[in-house]
């Protein structure tokens, strides 16, 4: 009988929340086989007995048989990898770009007030120079090539018109019709001379634009990128010397690792650019010498023949440099060939 009586009845602890008794807060156990065994937290549930004071509340052991509901648990969520959205992606990209910008253009600025200072590499900041200062020389070249081509083509358009005035003057006139035949000849030679040495001239001021749009800006290019590539180093690199010389705690310590890191990443970058910028350099520069070498003997070959009234000579330049003389209306096909 006892033994029953203590199985199935509770004990009752009487406590507050400062641990004082009273007669309002119950400490209730279920009954429980006889063997004693740990407490499960995971079927323990706590209720609140609202009556007059609301500091006081019962705690309950046992099995729970209600039903739980998920209270929202409060803090910051952190997502995986894989659990990123393309949109995060984007705004952590953003916000790299917007450091990054910050960081390029206060090296700039400080760097036009003369208050900064940057990395210069005198041998390689030579050679760019002189580059920029000969496209400007090679560009001012063709300036003036086109405009003797477009002088030279003025000047065939007279002489043919010249030499078709002699030619009907030479039928009409029997008495000067042996000298006007000659002048009306000879101006259709210089016109078909003057085809021969403007086919020349367009050839020379092709290559050498193509020299210069192409070669020399792909050059160019890589030229502003290894620019830029300096600008971060050297901003990455003012930023670091800055978290250098102020103190060194447990709070600055992270952000100077950090900035280490990024000044390695950018230093080998601007490295790795210059070193492909100097051997750009020295490919366009066999690749230069190499074409206006041969523009150069085509364009003083073709001149020297022309004025000196030297066909054979003429017609011979053009064929060393496998130039096609293009005949008028010889760009658009007959009729037959488009059927």
């Amino acid at each position: 009988m006892t033994e029953e009586f203590h199985r199935s009845s509770a004990a009752e602890i009487p406590v507050t929340s400062n641990g004082d008794q009273s007669p309002d807060m119950v400490f209730q156990r279920d009954s429980y086989p006889s063997v004693p065994r740990a407490l499960n937290l995971s079927e323990s549930c706590v209720t609140s007995a609202n009556f007059a004071s609301t500091t006081e509340g019962i705690i309950e052991s046992g099995p729970y048989k209600g039903t739980m509901n998920e209270q929202p648990k409060s803090g910051a969520v952190v997502l995986s990898d894989d659990l990123k959205s393309p949109a995060m992606e984007k705004l952590d990209l953003v916000r790299k770009w917007s450091i990054n910008t910050y960081k390029c253009t206060r090296q700039i600025l400080s760097e036009k007030l003369g208050r900064g200072s940057r990395t210069v590499d005198l041998d390689l900041e030579a050679q760019i120079e002189v580059l920029r200062d000969n496209k400007k020389k090679y560009q001012n070249v063709i300036k003036l090539a086109q405009t003797l081509a477009n002088q030279l083509s003025q000047i065939m358009q007279t002489q043919r018109q010249l030499g078709n005035a002699f030619a009907d003057l030479s039928l009409k006139s029997p008495e000067l019709h042996e000298e006007f035949g000659y002048n009306a000849e000879t101006q259709k030679l210089l016109s078909k001379n003057g085809e021969t040495l403007l086919a020349a001239i367009n050839f020379f001021i092709g290559s050498v634009n193509t020299l210069v749009d192409q070669t020399i800006e792909d050059t160019l290019v890589n030229i502003k990128q290894y620019e830029f590539a300096r600008v971060e180093y050297d901003a990455y690199r003012t930023d670091l010397e800055e978290l250098n010389l102020g103190p060194r705690d447990a709070t600055t310590m992270p952000r100077i690792e950090f900035s280490q890191q990024q000044f390695q990443i950018y230093r080998e970058k601007y490295e790795r650019m210059r070193n492909d910028v100097s051997v750009k350099l020295k490919f366009l520069e066999e690749n230069k010498v190499k074409v206006l070498h041969n523009q150069l003997i085509l364009f003083h070959n073709a001149i020297a023949a022309y004025y000196a009234g030297n066909q054979q000579q003429l017609e011979q330049t053009l064929k060393q440099f496998h130039i096609k003389l293009k005949i008028p209306g010889g760009d658009s096909p007959s009729w037959l060939e488009e059927h």
